[in-house]
């Protein structure tokens, strides 16, 4: 006993000799690592408290306590003090944990009636999973859970349905049912004679000849295109009312007519579809809403038109107007949206309180008091533009999910959130040193945005599942938001639960019609590849580009992103700067921000930009890094994508955290073996060797040397490459289109608007609570953004 006190005692000691409050876990495992190897040190890997270490995710400490964060298993929280004199130990709640953290940050003892939000009061009554495999199969366990306990009570479950089928309507004429079905009797009846109708008519007769008849019985429009679906369908809803399974209750809400019209949110940034890309707050998000735009619309289309329903899809993409709009579209009240028929994008400005339209573009890190009246506008002009209100509102980072919150509150409508980022995981103990940063990121009211709009969302759309819970060792991002502390303003004792039945994976794809493989012959845009000879080995630089390739026979290792700090683009640079056998096998081409940091308006892209320039004039690497400074249009890219694919090269995103990794599946769909940081989505899209690799931006030396690995193996046995690179393609057909993720989004869509109607989805209690904390404490913050002042102390 007297043996392990001693040996915990000098572990954290070694920790107190530090002189650090706050330790991650790497910090936690790689000094007791050392420890351990030193004198004497092998005894400590078999003690109790080595134990404990390997299922911690942070601590805290002073002279007097040592605070551990463990998580034993994904979304499973316990914290631990330790009293550095006694060795006592004690299990302690989460607001004592986050307490003492406030303390260390404050040097004070905090406020005795500090704010403590506390959301798990109000969902103490409600199923939730537990098993950490269900984590992002929210619609699967609600249907699950649910199915059976609508239709316990005798008769009410029936009659639930009954009232939702009802329900439906499009511009005011009856779908599904009409006035002569008024009880659960007579729709069992009418669906046992519509059955023996249609028995005796050919499969594909129409619903145009079966009309008369089936209106009759008492049912309208909507059950199917021809007699086999309409028979089908009808078949589904008797086998529901007499037992319902968790499969028939999906694959027949998924059939329902309830989604014609859609207000997709994304206020922030240059929304447009072309001059837009690579400027401030613009990237992804805007190529992932507008591929999602026309994959929805495809889906919207068909899954009327198989219904028997000759109505046209609405879209509507919500962002912010720009007057100075640089060239740009932005400045348009309606574009059209390329590809599709029925979406376009409708533009509403910001206005000041005097009613004043702001001109200038806005970060997406100062936007926060401008968007409670863009809400309110945007209503008013979406209602004008769709002719009544929409039937799901789909929110698109903080602050489209904070105003599609707004929106959907105010219109009574199913609300889908979709991060893309949060930004809280990215920055270092972003929470604890808010004030620290609150000058240039405003992260008090994006933290508060994010809790409001996470808890009023019916359903959260993630890429994946790391999105939402992390891995047995890091902690993913919305995990994240489950308990935190801004000191001096409130802190967070219970705020999303991993295990809600509101989140869902649904990963995206790449346009197929621009991403596609290079062996694809036929589709290549041959015409373009003169143009990206040019790009790629051009013997003159201009102002947008550095770097001529001295032998441009080498393949090429390829990367393309923002030129900022969580991209890494400066890192993979340096990584082959270091690396001479890397350099020796391939050519860098690196399409990133601008050659000329004059031409930047972001002050940590200019940043980013000084360092690669320093970092090419230190390597003296302008004969074998290309590095231009421009945005490439999506069809160049995708034949890009391929020209490196036919020059045996290979696609690498270096970020030090990436949510998804759009590029690497747009690279992959080329048929591009891929190298990707293992810190984000890229983990799950890549099966490590199989269908590319996973590198870890820690440690850059090893990610070099990887790299060099792949392409002396390639020199060595080329087939190697062709297996990557069928195993890229393998991967991304089996689990990235946009045609899945839109089938998964129109079948989400309808089962959660059917479960907010017969049950307390809605959540009002949630709902009433987290509008006073908007009240009280978003408010403020937001207009502390417009003052330029800081709530607390």
């Amino acid at each position: 006993m007297q043996s392990e006190r001693s040996n915990a005692h000098r572990v954290l000691h070694h920790f107190l000799s530090e002189d650090r409050h706050f330790l991650l876990r790497s910090d936690l495992l790689d000094g007791f690592e050392a420890l351990c190897a030193s004198e004497g040190g092998e005894v400590l890997r078999h003690t109790a408290l080595a134990a404990v270490l390997q299922i911690s995710q942070e601590a805290a400490l002073d002279a007097q306590w040592f605070c551990l964060a463990l998580r034993p298993r994904i979304g499973r929280w316990r914290y631990l003090r330790i009293h550095l004199e006694t060795m006592e130990a004690e299990d302690i709640p989460v607001s004592e944990f986050l307490r003492f953290k406030e303390r260390l940050v404050e040097g004070s003892e905090p406020a005795e009636w500090t704010l403590e939000v506390d959301l798990e009061p109000f969902s103490r009554e409600f199923f939730k999973p537990t098993e950490t495999r269900s984590i992002g199969r929210g619609v699967e366990f609600l249907n699950r859970r649910l199915s059976s306990r609508l239709f316990e009570e005798k008769g009410k479950g029936q009659q639930r349905m009954l009232d939702f089928l009802s329900m439906h309507a499009y511009r005011g004429r009856a779908l599904m049912l009409n006035g002569r079905i008024t009880s659960v009797s007579d729709l069992r009846r009418a669906l046992r004679s519509a059955d023996r109708l249609l028995a005796q008519h050919e499969p594909d007769t129409p619903w145009d000849r079966l009309q008369s008849e089936l209106v009759t019985l008492g049912f309208e429009a909507g059950w199917g295109c021809d007699a086999a679906r309409i028979r089908d369908s009808m078949q589904l809803l008797l086998d529901i009312l007499e037992a319902p399974s968790p499969d028939a209750l999906e694959t027949f809400l998924g059939r329902i007519p309830m989604i014609f019209s859609l207000a997709i949110l994304s206020p922030h940034g240059w929304f447009g579809q072309s001059q837009v890309l690579g400027r401030p707050d613009t990237g992804g998000q805007v190529v992932y809403i507008l591929d999602q735009v026309r994959a929805l619309e495809k889906e919207m289309t068909q899954r009327l038109s198989e219904q028997g329903l000759d109505i046209k899809p609405d879209i509507v993409v919500v962002t912010r107007l720009i007057p100075e709009a640089e060239g740009t579209s932005c400045d348009q009240r309606l574009e059209s949206i390329a590809g599709t028929e029925y979406a376009r994008i409708l533009r509403v400005p910001f206005r000041e309180p005097s009613g004043e339209v702001v001109p200038q573009w806005i970060s997406r890190f100062e936007i926060w008091p401008w968007l409670e009246q863009f809400a309110l506008d945007a209503e008013r002009e979406l209602l004008a533009e769709l002719g009544g209100r929409p039937d799901l509102v789909i929110g698109n980072y903080s602050d489209g999910n904070l105003v599609a919150t707004l929106l959907a509150q105010r219109l009574g409508v199913t609300q889908c959130n979709i991060a893309h980022a949060l930004e809280k995981t990215k920055y270092l103990y972003s929470d604890l040193y808010w004030r620290e940063n609150e000058a240039q990121y405003h992260f008090s009211a994006q933290f508060t945005a994010d809790l409001i709009a996470m808890n009023t969302a019916d359903f959260i759309i993630t890429s994946t599942y790391q999105e939402i819970a992390g891995t047995d060792e890091s902690v993913g991002q919305y995990e994240s938001y489950a308990a935190y502390t801004l000191p001096d303003l409130y802190r967070v004792v219970y705020g999303i639960d991993p295990f809600d039945p509101k989140f869902n994976i649904v990963s995206p794809g790449a346009d197929p019609d621009v991403y596609f493989p290079a062996a694809d012959r036929e589709r290549r845009l041959v015409h373009l590849q003169d143009e990206i000879g040019e790009l790629i080995d051009g013997r003159e630089t201009a102002e947008d580009i550095r770097g001529v390739l001295a032998d441009p026979g080498k393949p090429l290792l390829f990367t393309m992103a923002r030129m900022d700090r969580i991209k890494n683009i400066t890192g993979l640079v340096e990584w082959y700067a270091r690396d001479p056998e890397l350099r020796q096998a391939a050519n860098l081409l690196v399409i990133s921000g601008h050659v000329d940091p004059g031409r930047s308006d972001d002050a940590e892209e200019r940043d980013q930009i000084e360092r690669m320039h320093t970092l090419m004039d230190e390597h003296g690497l302008d004969g074998e890094v290309r590095w231009l400074g421009r945005h490439l249009e999506k069809d160049l890219a995708g034949e890009l994508y391929r020209v490196v694919a036919d020059r045996r090269g290979a696609f690498v995103q270096p970020a030090l955290f990436e949510a998804f990794g759009l590029t690497v599946v747009e690279a992959m769909s080329s048929g591009l073996p891929t190298f990707a940081t293992c810190f984000g989505g890229p983990l799950e899209i890549i099966e490590d060797g199989v269908s590319g690799f996973h590198i870890d931006p820690n440690h850059g030396e090893e990610a070099a040397r990887r790299m060099a690995g792949f392409f002396a193996r390639c020199h060595e046995e080329p087939a190697y490459w062709d297996r990557l690179s069928a195993g890229a393609l393998e991967r991304v057909a089996a689990r990235y289109t946009w045609k899945r993720y839109a089938e998964r989004m129109m079948t989400l869509s309808r089962v959660y608007g059917f479960w907010r109607y017969v049950t307390d989805l809605e959540r009002s209690e949630t709902r009433r609570y987290l509008e006073m904390f908007y009240a009280l404490q978003y408010r403020p913050l937001a207009d502390a953004v417009r003052s330029g002042g800081t709530l607390g102390r």
